[in-house]
């Protein structure tokens, strides 16, 4: 039997104006999914004009200019529905979807479907949740006592995967599957026995474990920073929508 890692997975990334999900934009997205170790992947990739300024800050992480995307972006809306049906798609065929950071990735596409199209991503995943694979919530908790930090290229390096045009969501997206499967291989005693099913529902535990492993660390370090222990999606908030 083919372990889930070694099998059919699917990748969501976003490009944005910005790390706050509450108010900022989705800019790019991309949706990669890959059949077995070594496959040809599909990109299906959305460039979007957000209605808004993008940025210097931004734009100097993922490229994208004010000028390129009212030039060639779409609009939102049609957008984020299109986007959301794909990940429903994937989550109807069982398919794992792998996010990097799936918090931040999934509220701001959860905050896009509510400004712009009076919906919601649990909503729209109503018939078949997502199985989603973290490989930020994974690695920390598989390899919990290893120093450095754990971006997504610092796992990449760590796991051996090529990252080839960091900060575009396709590129992201394929990366972020690739480690996840590494992972999986490296770690294969401790995971080959669970489905993505039961590793979707000890992520939940896994993230908010650390996430007040490091509400500790701010605290004891007298930061006023804030971490949500909510994963993979991070609960409404009033003003979002």
């Amino acid at each position: 039997m083919t372990c889930w890692y070694e099998g059919p997975l699917a990748a969501f990334d976003t490009e944005t104006t910005g790390v706050d999900v509450e108010t900022d934009r989705i800019v790019s997205a991309a949706v990669v999914v890959q059949d077995a170790p070594g496959a040809r992947p599909r990109v299906r990739r959305w460039l979007v004009n957000p209605g808004v300024p993008v940025p210097e800050q931004a734009t100097a992480v993922h490229g994208l200019t004010d000028e390129h995307l009212q030039r060639n972006g779409r609009w939102p809306a049609p957008v984020m529905y299109e986007i959301a049906g794909e990940l429903a798609e994937h989550a109807a065929l069982g398919r794992p979807l792998v996010v990097m950071n799936a918090p931040f990735d999934l509220t701001l596409l959860d905050r896009e479907l509510r400004r712009h199209r009076a919906s919601s991503l649990e909503r729209r995943l109503e018939a078949s949740p997502l199985r989603v694979l973290d490989p930020r919530v994974l690695d920390k908790h598989l390899d919990r006592y290893r120093k450095g930090r754990r971006t997504l290229t610092d796992l990449c390096a760590h796991y051996g995967v090529t990252l080839d045009g960091a900060h575009d969501a396709g590129a992201d997206a394929l990366a972020a599957l690739e480690v996840v499967r590494a992972l999986g291989r490296r770690f294969a005693t401790r995971l080959e026995r669970l489905t993505p099913t039961e590793l979707h529902a000890l992520q939940v535990g896994w993230h908010a474990a650390q996430a007040r492993g490091l509400q500790a660390w701010f605290a004891r370090s007298g930061s006023p920073e804030e971490v949500d222990p909510a994963w993979p999606l991070r609960p409404d908030l009033p003003a979002a929508a």
